[in-house]
C-alpha cells in the first residue's frame, strides 16, 4: 500500500529551479549502484553494500515504484527522494544523494518539491522523517523542512530522531547549502 493512490503515480516530472524529479529509468542504474555502494552515503543508513552484489542483483530499472523520485541535475541522477508508508499511518520521507551532490542545497530543494507535491494530492496529511541524531546535516534539513521532534529512541546501535511535519509547515524550504 502506498501513501497515495496509484492513480497519482507516476506524476509528471516535478521541476524546480535546478532539478527534475521523475520516475526512475534504465539509464539511472549506474547511479543507483554508486549510491548504495558508497561508504559515505551509507554512513547513517546501514553501511555500503558490495558493488559486485549490487551489480548482480539490481534490476534493469531500479527504484521504479510508487513514491520513489529520481533527482536529476543537468540530465544526470544525483539522488533519490522517497515517500513510503510509515509509523502510525503517516507517510515517511526518505532521501539519499551521491556524495558529490552534498552541501549544495539539492536535498532541501528536492525534498521540498516532493513535500509540496504530496500536499497537493493528500492535503493536510502529516509526513514523518527518521534520522540518526549523529547525522547533523539531516537534522538541520529536517528543521528547515518544518519537521518537529516527536521522539528519540535507540535502534541499530544509534540514537534515532523521529519527527513529523504537519499541514501547516512551509512547503518550500530554504535551499541554502545542506
Amino acid at each position: 500500500m502506498t501513501a497515495f493512490g496509484t492513480d497519482s503515480w507516476p506524476p509528471a516530472p516535478i521541476r524546480t529551479g535546478r532539478l527534475v524529479l521523475r520516475e526512475a529509468a534504465a539509464r539511472d542504474r549506474p547511479a543507483f549502484v554508486e549510491l548504495f555502494a558508497s561508504p559515505e552515503v551509507g554512513t547513517y543508513v546501514g553501511g555500503a553494500r558490495p558493488r559486485a552484489d549490487l551489480e548482480a542483483a539490481m534490476p534493469e530499472v531500479p527504484g521504479r515504484r510508487p513514491g520513489a523520485f529520481v533527482v536529476e541535475r543537468d540530465g544526470t541522477m544525483i539522488g533519490v527522494v522517497t515517500l513510503d508508508p510509515g509509523k502510525g499511518g503517516r507517510t515517511d520521507l526518505g532521501y539519499m544523494f551521491l556524495r558529490q551532490a552534498w552541501g549544495l542545497g539539492y536535498a532541501a530543494e528536492a525534498c521540498g518539491a516532493v513535500l509540496g507535491w504530496f500536499a497537493g494530492i493528500r492535503p493536510g496529511e502529516p509526513v514523518s522523517l527518521v534520522t540518526q541524531t549523529a547525522n547533523v546535516r539531516a537534522m538541520r534539513l529536517a528543521a528547515r523542512l518544518g519537521f518537529t521532534e516527536v521522539e528519540r529512541y535507540e535502534e541499530y546501535g544509534a540514537e534515532q530522531w523521529y519527527g513529523v511535519r504537519g499541514a501547516d509547515a512551509p512547503a518550500t524550504p530554504d535551499t541554502s547549502a545542506d
